[in-house]
């Protein structure tokens, strides 16, 4: 451990924002001395103050901001100023940093605010002290993550992307041309270490919370807008963005955006209803446009906008019903295991935001990319995809919810992974008796009627009649089935009870109430084929329980059960803490001319596997891997790698071991046992199901 590591130890403060070259070189500066105890305190030559200095937390940072503000924006160490002296009438206060606007001048250019290490908290003081001094700009930071501000006013702080440089004024910095390429440069969620989720907390409390808006629907039209702005620039590189605050006043900057929604809205039909306006006031858009624009949105991982809009969805509408979104980890985990091909069908039946499909299409979308010599790149998906994709994703997958706004997220969602929207649909999968009541509305069909045109398609039953309207829409033929229906909440309606074998007691009689979840397992047996294959997401106590020993004898009866796999405590939070598990199975194939999928079988083995890495904490952060747990492997920091191959590191600097070890298109990894990561990280459950598949000779292996 460095003497930098062991400063910050235990500490709120971290060196993250800074490059190896700015700690190398502090590092070089530190002696240590011995206090009276003997004991040895690390000190620094400070730059501004032309003294050596006790190295607290705090002054690491300080100090580290300082060499930051010299080498990478030029500005001079004899433009700054330590503690200076704010006054509020007769207190005095002490800021940590401040840039005058020329040497020779004590007006202050630039506020700097360390001393608090949350957000909210600097945010606070660093708005006081420009108030107090007239500073037009102020940066917070922690050494993990920054924030900057233009003051316009007292009460009105904008978002800045970035300071500007010495030999810049700020005007130039907001009214450079910006290209999707200087968007890839210069991302917020890179360059300052925050997530879309920290920047939607950040935005409701500057803004949000007191607008008086509906802020899911004003941030989902704004993520909307941004997605397709980005999406145009990808298929044209020389294109300027648009979604961004750059000179305009607020009445104009905000008719752009509308204009741009529109332009959205109308290629991207089925999302927001036709004419829809931004309801956000000019000033409140101009403060979130300058907070999102410099967020990079398309990628190959969903997880950017998935986690902004899983917060986003409001606990009425999805957590009261025990249906949270699916950790992409573990969703990747079950694709795996199923291996989906090219030829078969897919569909989840509580889609929530969509990750199972995406991540099924995302799957075959890179077997088919193989096959045709194509290499990816992390703007992959804001190109138009290849025939044989758009074939496989508008016919073979599919995906049906009953929460109205998760189905809008999802079918958004879909369009960044490759425009295959149309076959999301709005349904309640277990009362599938009262289809026909949406399916004859006009206003649903205007929305759904290609997806529900397809989705016909694979019905047992092809012809409906009168007969058989009530169980028409019961059984279908797909090959794979995967979803994580919702946990919570009893069915108790009778007339729905009625349709389910689960709903029955032992003896015979109807339940009066019977687990959601419970349904659902009877349900997707419904949607698959004879030998179709599923992955199903339960609580832990489905396997347990001995009042449910009914629910397994069920299971086993109509299915191969292929395995278990069990999440940690952690994988739900910070939703829930219900254990759960995943359930793989194949439905037995009683029909001869079904081919030789899953023959009946009485004995057999079952795969079982058990989570061991928490991959979150117990307050639901993501724990993400470092390169200390893999310290033979690629190192990619700078920027996204070119090829996948790793490369031989660490021979110099032992201190990079600490931060974080991205993937091949320059990601966070969540340090999981479910998988490798492309060979980066070690061989997890999904790679010893896939030996155990093969070596049964499985059908789909």
């Amino acid at each position: 451990m460095t003497v930098l590591q062991k400063i910050l130890k235990d500490s709120n403060y971290k060196l993250t924002q800074f490059t190896e070259n700015h700690i190398q070189q502090l590092e070089q500066s530190i002696v240590l001395k011995d206090d009276k105890k003997g004991n040895k305190i690390p000190y620094a030559i400070c730059s501004v103050r032309q003294r050596e200095i006790k190295l607290t937390p705090e002054e690491v940072v300080r100090q580290l901001f300082l060499i930051l503000l010299h080498a990478e924006y030029g500005y001079a160490y004899e433009r700054m100023e330590l503690e200076y002296a704010v006054t509020f009438g007769r207190e005095k206060k002490r800021a940590d940093i401040v840039v005058f606007g020329k040497v020779d001048s004590r007006a202050v250019y630039i506020m700097v605010e360390i001393k608090k290490p949350k957000l909210k908290d600097g945010k606070e003081q660093l708005h006081s002290y420009c108030n107090a001094t007239g500073a037009p700009i102020g940066v917070w930071s922690n050494g993990e993550s920054i924030s900057y501000y233009h003051r316009k006013d007292p009460n009105y702080f904008e978002y800045i992307p970035a300071i500007p440089k010495a030999t810049q004024k700020l005007a130039d910095l907001l009214n450079e041309p910006w290209t999707l390429d200087d968007l890839k440069q210069n991302d917020r969620l890179v360059t300052e270490k925050k997530s879309l989720k920290d920047l939607v907390l950040e935005m409701e409390d500057e803004v949000l919370a007191n607008a008086g808006v509906d802020v899911f629907e004003e941030l989902f039209k704004l993520i909307f807008t941004k997605l397709y702005d980005e999406m145009e620039s990808g298929r044209n590189r020389k294109r300027y963005l648009e979604f961004r605050n750059h000179g305009d006043t607020e009445v104009e900057l905000k008719d752009k955006i509308q204009q741009l929604f529109n332009l959205a809205n109308t290629k991207w039909q089925g999302v927001f209803p036709d004419g829809t306006k931004l309801i956000l006031s000019p000033s409140h858009l101009a403060i979130c446009i300058s907070s999102l624009e410099k967020v990079k949105l398309f990628n190959s991982n969903l997880d950017v906008v998935d986690e902004a809009f899983e917060y986003l969805i409001n606990k009425s509408s999805k957590g009261e019903k025990g249906q949270y979104f699916t950790p992409r980890y573990g969703i990747d985990m079950c694709v795996k295991m199923l291996n989906p091909k090219e030829s078969e069908t897919m569909i989840d039946t509580a889609a929530g935001s969509c990750g199972f499909p995406v991540h099924t299409f995302f799957y075959v979308k890179n077997q088919i990319h193989k096959e045709e010599g194509i290499t990816d790149d992390d703007m992959m998906t804001t190109k138009p995809p290849i025939p044989r994709v758009l074939d496989y994703v508008q016919n073979n997958v599919f995906a049906i919810d009953f929460d109205e706004k998760a189905v809008r997220v999802a079918r958004c969602l879909n369009l960044i992974a490759g425009d295959g929207q149309t076959n999301v649909l709005h349904l309640n999968t277990l009362d599938y008796e009262r289809w026909t009541e949406k399916t004859k509305d006009e206003d649903w069909l205007d929305t759904y009627a290609n997806g529900w045109k397809n989705l016909r398609k694979h019905r047992k039953i092809k012809t409906e009649t009168k007969e058989n309207e009530s169980y028409v829409n019961r059984d279908f033929q797909f090959d794979i089935l995967m979803a994580n229906p919702p946990f919570a909440g009893d069915i108790k309606e009778s007339r729905m009870l009625a349709k389910y074998e689960l709903g029955k007691k032992p003896n015979g009689k109807y339940q009066t109430a019977v687990g959601r979840d419970i349904l659902f397992i009877e349900r997707n047996l419904d949607f698959l084929k004879p030998g179709g294959r599923l992955a199903i997401v339960l609580p832990q106590g489905r396997f347990n329980n001995s009042s449910d020993k009914g629910v397994r004898e069920f299971i086993s009866e109509h299915c191969r059960i292929l395995g278990v796999v069990g999440f940690h405590g952690n994988f739900f939070k910070p939703h829930t803490g219900t254990k759960t598990s995943v359930l793989l199975a194949q439905k037995w194939n009683d029909d001869p001319d079904a081919g030789p999928l899953c023959p009946r079988k009485d004995d057999y083995p079952i795969f079982f596997g058990t989570m061991q890495e928490p991959s979150k904490d117990n307050s639901g952060e993501k724990i993400y891997v470092r390169k200390k747990d893999y310290p033979q492997k690629a190192k990619i920091t700078e920027g996204v790698q070119e090829s996948a191959e790793p490369l031989n590191i660490y021979d110099e600097n032992p201190t990079d071991l600490n931060e974080y070890l991205l993937d091949r298109h320059g990601h966070l990894m969540v340090k999981h046992d479910l998988y490798n990561h492309d060979g980066l990280t070690k061989d997890g459950i999904a790679e010893a199901f896939i030996e155990f598949a093969k070596k049964e000779q499985l059908s789909f292996f």
